[in-house]
């Protein structure tokens, strides 16, 4: 399959990455976006614009799934992870072997864990599943990939310029992505480390959200490179943990790059979620009142519990959770950060 062969590639999940990537596709292909709303449809449709913002003509809504598998080979599921197992089970019947699948969803799906907020719990890497692990395991599709990398919606809506990193074991699907995403606005990296990218792309939501505390704190600079530095050493010992061969994928694109990104941005849901507390906000209200939710605060949960099941050092992840949903201060846990015996500065290489 090349890009020439392709005359309509699918995106399923009409949420604002969803259509960012549905923007970035209309550069060089038509584009077929699955919804579940009408009201998402018919502004697509009729007048193509998608909350303010204009979209190009050669983007196209449907609210049938079997339409999205018929009429494109090459499809881009982007739903919150907490949906996607579901997703994916209503898509799978439609699928064949021949379809390509590139997810660009950060986060990850639970099984045999009735709820992840329950006392006295295990929760391994048996329970734990990257999007990848997931499609494969519900259809199927044998060509998969990930999009991941710096990747703020509202700015690549705007037309400004960003990179990001298709991971995939095939070379077909990172050449393939590249074909169909790349532009004079958009850089695509390829990499065969697709868990790597994936688990970089999912935890460093987890650190933009302490990013945001300290910010809505009013805390400066320093201290929030100092914890962005800090916090990639967490992500890279939590990742070797689920299975990262090394700290490559969370040295580049998908790891750094979307770190800073998210971590310092308010355009980013899981920073915004973290200031809005800094600030005193109760959680529940925030979430009430973010018309999407971050993904970082399920990915907190699901962090917790493997860092204690393979008892690793996160004082980072640890007290974030403490802040979070225990209610402990932030001005305790940013003194405990502070004088945590860190033994040395760079212990992942």
């Amino acid at each position: 399959m090349d890009s020439n062969s392709i005359k309509t590639v699918g995106i399923v999940g009409s949420g604002s990455f969803g259509m960012a990537v549905a923007s970035l596709l209309s550069y060089n292909t038509n584009v077929l976006v699955f919804t579940r709303k009408n009201e998402i449809a018919e502004a697509i449709n009729k007048n193509h614009f998608y909350f303010n913002t204009p979209l190009s003509d050669k983007v196209r809504a449907t609210m049938e799934m079997e339409e999205i598998a018929k009429s494109c080979n090459l499809i881009f599921p982007v739903v919150p992870s907490v949906n996607f197992r579901a997703m994916m089970k209503d898509l799978a019947p439609f699928l064949k072997p021949s379809h390509i699948l590139i997810h660009g969803t950060k986060g990850f799906d639970i099984t045999d864990v009735a709820d992840i907020d329950a006392k006295n719990i295990h929760i391994s890497r048996r329970n734990v599943h990257t999007m990848s692990e997931v499609i494969l395991q519900e259809s199927v599709v044998v060509r998969v990939g990930c999009l991941s990398g710096p990747n703020l919606s509202a700015e690549i809506i705007a037309g400004q310029p960003t990179a990001s990193v298709i991971g995939s074991r095939f070379r077909e699907v990172t050449d393939i992505g590249q074909q169909v995403l790349q532009s004079k606005k958009f850089h695509v990296f390829g990499t065969y480390e697709i868990l790597g990218a994936e688990l970089a792309g999912a935890l460093k939501n987890i650190i933009a959200i302490a990013s945001g505390i300290l910010a809505g704190n009013g805390m400066g600079k320093n201290i929030q490179a100092m914890l962005i530095n800090r916090g990639l050493t967490e992500m890279i010992h939590l990742g070797k943990s689920m299975g990262a061969l090394s700290s490559k994928a969370f040295l580049g694109t998908a790891g750094i790059a979307d770190l800073i990104a998210t971590a310092t941005s308010t355009n980013s849901r899981n920073f915004t979620f973290g200031y809005r507390i800094g600030k005193g906000e109760a959680i529940e209200t925030i979430l009430e009142t973010m018309p999407e939710k971050p993904e970082g605060v399920r990915t907190l949960k699901i962090a917790r519990h493997i860092s204690k099941e393979y008892k690793l050092h996160v004082p980072i992840i640890q007290m974030l959770y403490s802040v979070v949903f225990q209610g402990f201060e932030i001005e305790k846990a940013l003194t405990y950060l502070m004088e945590y015996p860190y033994a040395i500065d760079v212990d992942f290489m």
